[in-house]
């Protein structure tokens, strides 16, 4: 009887040391080993925006394939803040580490061959030695969203929802993935004008930059200076400052007037509420970026992390838009939407990633 229990000890035995190694060999890893880490942006995890987005699906992998997750936020935004939370991380055995943010490419340039053994994701990034030439090595991903596409999206729904007036854009700073998300919402409100005989506006002066991703204050006037202009809708693709125009768009709507915010990056209506269920989110322009973070996850738990590669989440692989729920647009509305977004996901419609019309 001991010596049948002996044998299938050492059987079981065998077999576990052949899984872990088969694991090594694949690069699927078993039984929880992976572990998750995330070094936070300019703000908070829980930021309404980038932040959170890319927590979110870190918290998904984490519950749904039983991963150990942390994240750290750095004492500032320097290469060096990021590197020494990057080390700290992989110190304690966190070993796949996702990053959200341009800030991030050069300490992840560095990181990349520093840590060898690591993995890593960043999102709206590629590595660079500060000369802005990607160098993506075989242990990183890098990951950009079509923020034209999502904005041009945002833009049309607020046209047909909004119908006549004036709209504005408040950005953080006067960067590409900002920019895009200006340049295709103007190219959205111009298609609704065009197609559907909405008249809408946008002026000059009603575009800005403020120049950061964290001053609420700033945010809070700039918005209210643009209301006070007779602007009916903000587009506020500015982090922080994007909180400070939420927040003056609640204060004039307890008021009883009728502003409204497009929200960014994730459905922000939740931040707009004001008086129960009521938010002055009219629509969303979204980066799946929970997605993204997730599915990355999820393929380095499968041996199948697409290291040294560049992707982009688009309308093709429904990596953009607004949210399936709308409470403040109307049915009528969102089906329209749905129309020209089956259009864009075909390539019947090219929004232009510079400011300028539709290329088609």
């Amino acid at each position: 009887m001991v010596k049948k229990v002996l044998v299938a000890l050492v059987i079981l035995v065998v077999a576990v040391l052949i899984l872990v190694n088969v694991g090594q060999k694949t690069g699927v890893l078993k039984m929880g080993r992976l572990k998750i880490g995330m070094v936070t942006d300019a703000g908070t995890i829980d930021d309404k925006s980038f932040n959170q987005g890319t927590w979110e699906g870190v918290k998904q992998a984490g519950e749904e394939l039983g991963l150990e997750i942390k994240y750290l936020k750095p004492a500032g935004t320097t290469e060096a803040d990021y590197m020494k939370e990057i080390g700290n991380l992989y110190d304690a055995g966190f070993k796949f580490i996702v990053c959200p943010g341009f800030k991030f490419e050069t300490a992840i340039f560095q990181a990349q061959d520093k840590y060898k053994d690591a993995k890593f994701v960043i999102i709206d990034g590629n590595p660079h030695a500060g000369d802005f030439v990607p160098v993506v090595k075989d242990n990183t991903v890098s990951i950009f969203f079509a923020e034209h596409e999502s904005g041009f999206v945002a833009g049309l729904a607020t046209a047909l929802q909004l119908q006549e007036g004036e709209l504005g854009f408040i950005g953080g700073m006067e960067i590409p993935a900002v920019q895009k998300f200006n340049w295709g919402f103007q190219q959205g409100v111009k298609y609704a004008n065009e197609n559907f005989g909405t008249k809408m506006v946008i002026r000059p002066e009603n575009v800005i930059y403020q120049g950061s991703f964290d001053n609420v204050a700033a945010g809070q006037q700039l918005a209210a200076q643009m209301y006070d202009r007779g602007v009916k809708a903000i587009f506020a693709a500015a982090g922080g400052v994007g909180i400070g125009a939420i927040n003056e768009a609640k204060s004039r709507a307890k008021a009883g007037q009728k502003v409204w915010i497009i929200g960014v990056d994730v459905d922000q209506y939740a931040e707009g509420i004001y008086d129960g269920e009521k938010s002055v989110i009219l629509t969303s322009a979204m980066k799946q970026i929970k997605k993204a973070t997730y599915d990355m996850i999820k393929a380095e738990t499968e041996g199948k992390f697409p290291g040294g590669q560049i992707l982009t989440f688009d309308a093709t692989n429904d990596g953009i838009g607004i949210p399936a729920e709308n409470p403040n647009l109307s049915a009528a509305v969102e089906s329209k939407v749905a129309e020209v977004y089956a259009k864009l996901k075909r390539g019947e419609i090219v929004v232009a990633d510079v400011q300028g019309d539709l290329i088609k």
